[in-house]
């Protein structure tokens, strides 16, 4: 009960800005003065630094496993389903996780290129990269059910492999390996267009997406400065997203009272709490409509992520994909 008010309290903090949209993705920014005083850097900073090494586990390797070397004084956060690339096949991590300074751990991932078990690099690097909404939804719930039965924080990989490939398929973005990179790559040009219709607010920690004219997540920090770093990482990878899921013709419209209900709804999202991977504590989010979780250092919020779940009663699969893709046109943008 006491991170739900610790949760509730964040949340009730954020005013909604003004809504941004491009084609049929729409932004609400999240306006907050929360301001967690946790001093740390984010992955991409301390990967560019060389202030950490992430790397297989042994020479072996374990799939849903890797080994992070934090070699800086300060602490480093690594975000839920941010993609890391190279050494035997390429992975994303399970959940958000506060790395100690001057630590080794080893964090849970789940792989993203099903047809590559060979050393690319003796090393992971980032190209910036963050597993799109659709599939954090389905792998939170995953995730969740597994820290729940065996307090590990694993994921079904043979179903992530699946919908990646089946995602692959609709995009016409397969590759030998089955790289979810692969995906990105192919719609470089019209992500960027995404990308260069969205701005960044004054005491912006968040956003809340939507697409298609309907809510489907929201990502906000405990501070603004972690949210600007992001940003664009962010809006990638929910943009992938809506490429996808392009409906032509459809209204999307999108109101604000929708983004209210929805953050009043996350706000009552029931908590379940247990020792993060790394610092902190790790928040499991739930109601009957909503999946997600939080990480929390010293009742400070660091990272907040919550997702509409089917409303067709199925517990993976994102509200925009009710319709079949094959009835479907692709959007050109």
């Amino acid at each position: 009960m006491m991170m739900q008010k610790v949760t509730r309290k964040y949340v009730e903090k954020a005013k909604i800005g003004r809504k941004q949209s491009y084609q049929n993705l729409a932004v609400f920014p999240l306006l907050s003065p929360y301001a967690a005083a946790v001093d740390y850097i984010i992955l991409d900073e301390a990967l560019d630094q060389a202030l950490i090494q992430v790397v297989e586990v042994d020479e072996s390797g374990s799939v849903p496993e890797l080994k992070v070397i934090n070699k800086s004084p300060k602490m480093i956060l690594i975000l839920d389903g941010e993609e890391l690339v190279g050494a035997k096949q390429n992975r994303i991590v399970n959940t958000t996780i506060l790395i100690q300074a001057n630590s080794t751990t080893v964090i849970p991932v789940s792989c993203v290129e099903q047809g590559r078990w060979s050393y690319q690099s003796p090393r992971f690097h980032s190209q910036k990269r963050m597993m799109s909404p659709g599939l954090r939804a389905m792998k939170a719930r995953q995730v969740h059910d597994s820290v729940r039965a065996s307090g590990r924080y694993q994921s079904d990989q043979g179903a992530i492999w699946e919908e990646i490939s089946e995602k692959a398929v609709r995009m016409h973005a397969e590759s030998p390996s089955m790289a979810m990179a692969e995906m990105y790559e192919k719609e470089r040009s019209s992500l960027q267009k995404y990308v260069n219709h969205f701005r960044l607010t004054d005491m912006q920690v968040g956003a809340v997406f939507a697409i298609n004219g309907k809510v489907v997540g929201l990502d906000c920090f405990g501070k603004p400065e972690t949210f600007t770093s992001v940003f664009k990482k962010l809006v990638q990878s929910y943009a992938l997203d809506a490429i996808d899921w392009f409906e032509e013709g459809r209204d999307h419209k999108v109101l604000k009272g929708d983004v209210t209900k929805f953050l009043k709804a996350s706000a009552k999202a029931t908590v379940e709490t247990r020792p993060s991977v790394g610092l902190g504590t790790d928040l499991r989010l739930e109601s009957e409509n909503l999946t997600g979780f939080a990480l929390a250092l010293d009742d400070q919020i660091l990272h907040f992520s919550i997702f509409v779940q089917g409303n067709d009663g199925s517990r993976n699969r994102f509200p925009s994909r009710m319709q079949r893709f094959s009835s479907r046109r692709r959007i050109r943008t």
